[in-house]
């Protein structure tokens, strides 16, 4: 009776270590897949790179709850495009590799010679700017059309500042919405 207690006390408890290890191991799968995103994402621009014949270095780091891939070099200009707009179409040509890789859809940000840390710089003081208007007059701030990277830097800030926003239009003239107090 003894031995059966023993081993029911143990496969408790090991039931309660699988438990436990399935949620570290959760965390654990997590991160190695986007590592395993970044891998993959960077292999694709730097045979991207090879084939364009241009120089640039490429870092890969885990943001939060998504891969995040950067390239730098002496002049990336063409890769970032006016107002970014290459630069969005490489991160969803990489995305697909990615996905044509993974069989997973892909949440990689891909920077281009810190045009997007530039940009959520500059964003950041746009959405301090609105939040500013719309506590002063009282009234909704509506803001020019962003591309979904941008409306999200613009309504975290508007978030951290006690506020609410929203999204209104059709892309490409999706814009955010400052609401007052």
């Amino acid at each position: 009776m003894s031995d059966g207690m023993q081993n029911g006390e143990s496969s408790e408890t090991s039931a309660e270590t699988s438990i436990g290890n399935s949620a570290t191991g959760g965390a654990d799968d997590r991160l190695k897949a986007l590592e395993n995103e970044s891998d993959i994402a960077a292999d694709y621009l730097e045979e991207l790179l090879d084939i364009a014949d241009l120089d640039g270095d490429i870092d890969m780091d885990i943001d939060g709850d998504r891969a995040a891939v950067s390239i730098v070099g002496a002049d990336l200009s063409n890769l970032v495009g006016e107002n970014g707009k290459v630069l969005e179409a490489l991160q969803e040509l990489t995305r697909l590799a990615v996905y044509r890789e993974t069989g997973e859809r892909s949440r990689l940000m891909l920077d281009v010679s810190n045009f997007r840390a530039n940009r959520k710089a500059e964003l950041e003081q746009v959405g301090l700017k609105a939040i500013e208007e719309a506590k002063a007059t009282g009234e909704p701030v509506r803001l020019d059309p962003m591309t979904p990277f941008e409306r999200k830097v613009v309504h975290d800030v508007v978030a951290a500042a006690g506020l609410t926003s929203e999204s209104e239009g059709e892309e490409p003239r999706r814009r955010v919405v400052v609401q007052p107090a």
